[in-house]
């Protein structure tokens, strides 16, 4: 069981930068994918990052490549989201997942965080 609690969302302008993380709890964290999902009113779900065991591979929409960088730290159970140049496009409800593989993070992740609510103004 992994439990995920994301911190760090809040209103920014536009052009501003905000950085998201991610406390897992278990000890099992290393052996987890790691990724971001965003929702915004009236959208569907996007995977906008993520990140493999080691940190070593990554994957961003195209809506966050160039701008968005994800991370994680092993050793303290934290996966970052480090957004820059916001856009009010990016307004969503951002949430941090968890799963054994990619391909299962891609479809339906096994676990999710509560969620954090980034709101980009103009």
């Amino acid at each position: 069981q992994v439990q995920l609690v994301e911190s760090g969302g809040g209103l920014v302008q536009a052009g501003g930068s905000l950085r998201l993380s991610c406390a897992a709890s278990g000890r099992t964290f290393s052996s987890y994918v790691m990724g971001w999902f965003r929702q915004a009113p009236g959208k569907e779900r996007e995977c906008v990052a993520a990140i493999s065991w080691s940190g070593g591979g990554t994957y961003y929409a195209d809506s966050a490549k160039g701008r968005f960088t994800i991370s994680r730290d092993n050793a303290k159970y934290t996966v970052y989201l480090q957004m820059n140049s916001l856009k009010p496009e990016d307004t969503a409800v951002y949430y941090c997942a968890a799963d054994r593989s990619i391909v299962a993070l891609a479809a339906t992740p096994d676990y999710w965080g509560q969620g954090t609510q980034v709101t980009v103004s103009s």
